[in-house]
């Protein structure tokens, strides 16, 4: 498995240049983060990464697949895309919605197979809204829509997961089984992404990450080596201190304000 690849990507508004000649590498069954300021431009090239929007310029694969030409359901059926908000205007159950995450696998002349509702059930068991499958999904709060999309990006079976803030209205108990979660997804072999906008849990919780500052990638690699107090003051004007959890052995921040 090579993982995903993204090449040149360049990404416009009228006139204003929001992904700058982006190279990128996700390696294969990781969770990696993409990290940046505000204004980064992470949300859009998550977008391009997920073959959601079209760059400009530039290419994206995954394991020798071109996300960008490929058939729309043939893509579905290996990049799962997770939006930061997500909203519906029609009445849907909470069952049903993760049941759009199963469209990919039918055909036209037939529903999906049998096993369909098992997936569906298993999809709401694993992120905990089980309870919730008759609910209205527009009744749900933010935190509870968040895990409704992301049983349903499961149900797509993919192998290629990309998540936008996927820990945003989230309590924080919420948010670590979240990342736990996700790490279990990369350990069976999915590979993972997900823009962050809290490095603490970028640096606890992720093997490899890209920070963009700008449009740019300004340093991408394993994330204890990549997160240094160095890279932190340039790229977000903070002092850093880096340490080690006492029970788990992973990266911890700890931060102050450069006057401080």
């Amino acid at each position: 498995m090579s993982g995903l690849e993204g090449s040149g990507i360049r990404i416009t508004a009228g006139q204003k240049l929001i992904i700058d000649g982006v190279d990128c590498t996700i390696p294969a069954g990781s969770v990696s983060a993409l990290v940046g300021p505000n204004g980064a431009g992470k949300s859009t090239l998550l977008r391009a990464l997920a073959a959601v929007q079209r760059p400009d310029t530039g290419s994206v694969t995954f394991d020798g697949t071109d996300l960008l030409t490929a058939p729309r359901r043939e893509r579905a059926r290996v990049v799962a895309f997770v939006e930061q908000d997500t909203s519906t205007e029609t009445a849907m159950t909470v069952e049903s919605v993760v049941g759009l995450g199963r469209l990919p696998h039918q055909s036209l002349w037939r529903d999906e197979t049998a096993d369909s509702a098992a997936i569906v059930a298993a999809a709401l068991s694993t992120t905990g809204m089980a309870d919730f499958a008759q609910r209205e999904f527009a009744s749900l709060s933010g935190g509870e829509r968040q895990r409704v999309m992301l049983a349903r990006a499961l149900a797509q079976e993919p192998t290629l997961l990309l998540l936008d803030e996927p820990t945003n209205h989230l309590d924080i108990g919420a948010q670590l089984s979240a990342l736990a979660l996700l790490r279990e997804l990369a350990a069976g072999g999915m590979t993972v992404l997900a823009a962050l906008h809290d490095l603490g849990l970028a640096a606890t919780h992720t093997d490899h990450v890209i920070v963009l500052r700008d449009g740019r990638v300004v340093a991408a690699g394993a994330t204890a080596e990549t997160l240094t107090p160095a890279l932190l003051r340039e790229v977000y004007g903070v002092e850093a201190a880096v340490l080690v959890h006492p029970v788990t052995g992973r990266t911890v921040l700890a931060f102050s304000r450069l006057d401080a």
